[in-house]
């Protein structure tokens, strides 16, 4: 297994009912995985709360609240 950070992973989610795709970094995923751990939620419940706020691209969104929660979790 490769552990670039940098390394671009596609993933699909289902939101409001439909399948889409998601791109971002691995160390992004790494770090959504663990805000929900520690939260107790899964990363699709995450996913499906911040596009139901964000006002662009998903992965853009995700990103951002990635960097806007390193340690408030």
């Amino acid at each position: 297994m490769n552990d670039d950070p940098t390394k671009i992973r596609k993933r699909s989610v289902s939101i409001a009912g439909h399948q889409t795709s998601v791109s971002m970094e691995d160390a992004f995923w790494q770090r959504l995985s663990e805000i929900a751990t520690s939260r107790g939620v899964s990363v699709s419940a995450i996913i499906r709360d911040i596009d139901t706020e964000r006002t662009g691209n998903l992965s853009s969104a995700l990103r951002v609240f990635v960097l806007t929660q390193s340690g408030n979790y």
